[in-house]
């Protein structure tokens, strides 16, 4: 390798024939070992063509590097070695040792398909799509979220709205959340949603006092602005209560509680109105 390589920040290929998202984890696990993790990654994902390795073995040789791969069809793995020996870069298998291991474990043979753990697992991608979700309708950033919801979640500023959706995204629920807020009118799709998909967050005002004076603060503003003062907090819960109690929705108590407290709260208010709804 010439002296000139070896003065550049080492870089990391990931070639794969699906996302190549395990190659990554792998190879930045052992890269936090050396000098602080300080190299890049490039991932070279959906390479289901031998005739694509030649261009990028040829880049990666032009750098400090080394090529990871998980590519479970031979002529790829094939293709791969050959041209990273003729370039002489490194690589490293992370996934034929424990295709082989299972192999001999199970006395089966693999059914070489690539990308078949995210074809079975339809979980992640509504995981994705549900964190997606939650982050899109934000905030009441889109009332038309509202309607494509699974769960829509309302209460004054600070009660731990956005944590508890994005929460609720990590269990494939798409949620949104929308602020209420006395000078604002809430959508008036909230009126005509069932119970169960509506969810009111209340706090104890001495609690939201602090909570909002110290977000003041984090923000480098005098604790004492009308956003954290008692007499606008108690405007806001009464205002807020109103509208719970005409949308008909379950409220919840937030003070003192974790967020995964509130989240199974939720969750057992939801899948018990989606039963009944089916029944």
């Amino acid at each position: 390798m010439s002296a000139e390589k070896n003065k550049q920040r080492p870089i990391i290929y990931i070639i794969s024939d699906s996302i190549g998202e395990t190659a990554e984890l792998v190879a930045r696990a052992a890269a936090s070992q050396f000098n602080g993790g300080g190299v890049d990654i490039r991932r070279v994902p959906y390479v289901n063509d031998p005739s694509e390795i030649p261009e990028i073995v040829e880049e990666a040789s032009n750098y400090h590097s080394l090529i990871a791969y998980t590519l479970v069809l031979p002529e790829l793995r094939e293709t791969l070695i050959r041209e990273a020996q003729e370039h002489n870069i490194l690589t490293v298998d992370i996934m034929t040792p424990m295709l082989d291991a299972l192999t001999k474990l199970e006395g089966g043979v693999p059914k070489l398909e690539p990308g078949l753990v995210r074809k079975m697992d339809q979980e992640y991608f509504r995981k994705v799509e549900a964190i997606e979700f939650a982050v899109k309708y934000d905030d009441g950033k889109d009332p038309r979220g509202i309607l494509r919801a699974d769960i829509v979640v309302i209460g004054v500023s600070r009660t731990s709205k956005t944590p508890l959706c994005m929460y609720l995204a990590h269990k494939r629920i798409k949620a949104a959340n929308v602020p209420l807020v006395p000078e604002v009118a809430p959508p008036e799709e909230i009126f005509n949603m069932p119970p169960h998909k509506l969810i009111g967050l209340t706090i104890r005002p001495s609690q939201l006092n602090e909570i909002r004076r110290e977000r003041l603060k984090s923000l480098g503003l005098t604790s004492n602005a009308d956003y954290a003062s008692m007499e606008r907090i108690l405007k806001e819960l009464d205002y807020a209560e109103n509208i719970m109690k005409r949308a008909g929705c379950s409220i919840i108590d937030v003070t003192n509680k974790a967020v995964e407290e509130t989240a199974s709260r939720v969750l057992e208010l939801y899948y018990r109105g989606e039963r009944h709804g089916k029944s």
